[in-house]
């Protein structure tokens, strides 16, 4: 006679308790607080490259999985030039993209990327825990991923969450 209202409470409870998330329909990164994976991409056109070790500079950094084929991605790109321009380290992962089709989002946009490569296969981004891009990680200088961003940079995320974070690490 008590469990169906038991039962009842308890997953309005969990309905609750999800609808109070930031972002509801974000999933969670098992990566947050981890040690990023390991970097595997390829030449894109003349950009210089980026490996773990630029991660592991003392420094934030943002990591940027982005396209020229994705939409979201032509959004947040102001944002990402904004942050540059700041001073913070951004490198770009160009996933599953056609190489002539990426440098010329990148020549009539700008780029925002101290460093990039191509992930033609999807491989890193699988690692990484990607599910779709724009998707931007936040690691600190040792190698350790902060935040993870599903979607595009907006200025609701680069003040809500991208410079508390940022402000933490000083």
């Amino acid at each position: 006679m008590f469990l169906p209202p038991l039962l009842f409470a308890g997953l309005a409870a969990m309905f609750l308790l999800g609808m109070q998330r930031e972002n509801p329909n974000e999933l969670p990164s098992a990566l947050v607080g981890e040690q990023a994976p390991d970097v595997q991409i390829t030449m894109l056109g003349d950009k210089e490259m980026w490996d773990d070790s630029a991660l592991r500079t003392g420094k934030p950094t943002l990591v940027n999985f982005w396209a020229s084929w994705c939409g979201p991605c032509r959004v947040e790109h102001p944002n990402l030039m904004d942050l540059q321009a700041e001073g913070l380290t951004i490198l770009g992962v160009n996933y599953k993209d056609s190489p002539g089709n990426a440098l010329s989002f990148l020549s009539e946009l700008g780029n925002p990327y101290t460093a990039g490569g191509a992930d033609t296969t999807g491989r890193m981004a699988l690692n990484w825990g990607v599910y779709g891009v724009p998707e931007t990680y936040l690691v600190d200088g040792e190698g350790n991923i902060l935040l993870r961003i599903a979607g595009p940079v907006t200025e609701r995320e680069v003040e809500g969450r991208i410079r508390p974070a940022l402000e933490a690490l000083n």
